[in-house]
């Protein structure tokens, strides 16, 4: 079965001319042309856009899915990363969801407000007691007051680039590519540069700060690095710490 360029931009919500750029660039190509010069593509073309669309979604450009598209062959192991990721995020908004419900329900009939309710989904004081116990009182203070200096968009914006590296990290382990690697050396930089305003408050994010971060998020999965991927953003950071970073 085969679908012309109009139905699948139609279907997948894109345009054709964006499509036919994704065609000169060499990241998709149609599965064939017909004599009158209409695109055409197959289920497997189908399969390879639904993972375009899915990288794009996580932030990364196109240079990026061309190099994970062409380092995963599997299908459906690279399929199953991306379900992880997405269900990652889906539980995530699904507890703002119902915070948001629970407090126009209340709202509605009167009820007294609960802030554990209201902000379900949006906490980022959960870690207080383990910060306290890890770096002390200050640094748990000081973290916290630069939080709530930021605006909400600020905050909102901070949090996607955190997630936006988790993806590229999952993404380029996928790929097979190595931690020592210039595109995974690269994604190291952006999440040293995503910790420094807020650590930079209390301490600099130094080489043994990083690196013993990054065997944090082996030990305790919370901090969104879970299982082999968790391994491998930890190489990526003591590689990193090494070459870039002084205690």
């Amino acid at each position: 079965m085969e679908w012309s360029i109009q139905d699948i931009a139609r279907s997948a919500g894109t345009t054709s001319r964006t499509l036919r750029h994704y065609g000169a660039v060499g990241l998709l190509e149609p599965s064939r042309v017909g004599s009158n010069g209409y695109r055409y593509y197959d289920e497997q073309a189908l399969v390879r856009l639904q993972r375009i669309l899915l990288l794009r979604e996580l932030g990364l450009g196109l240079p990026a899915i061309a190099e994970v598209l062409d380092g995963q062959r599997d299908r459906v192991a690279a399929l199953e990363t991306h379900l992880e990721l997405l269900e990652q995020e889906q539980r995530r908004i699904g507890r703002q969801i119902d915070s948001v419900r629970t407090t126009l329900r209340k709202l509605k009939g009167g009820e007294r407000l609960m802030a554990e309710e209201v902000f379900d989904g949006f906490d980022h004081t959960r870690y207080e007691k383990e910060v306290t116990e890890r770096w002390g009182a200050s640094a748990y203070r000081t973290g916290d007051e630069w939080w709530r200096s930021l605006s909400a968009e600020e905050k909102q914006a901070h949090q996607q680039e955190q997630r936006d590296i988790a993806a590229a990290f999952g993404a380029a382990h996928t790929a097979g590519l190595t931690a020592d690697s210039d595109e995974v050396q690269a994604i190291t930089r952006r999440l040293h540069a995503w910790l420094k305003p807020a650590v930079s408050a209390v301490s600099a994010v130094s080489a043994g700060y990083f690196a013993g971060l990054g065997r944090l998020y082996v030990d305790d999965p919370r901090y969104g690095f879970e299982g082999a991927g968790a391994e491998f953003v930890r190489d990526a950071m003591k590689i990193y710490a090494e070459r870039n970073l002084s205690d």
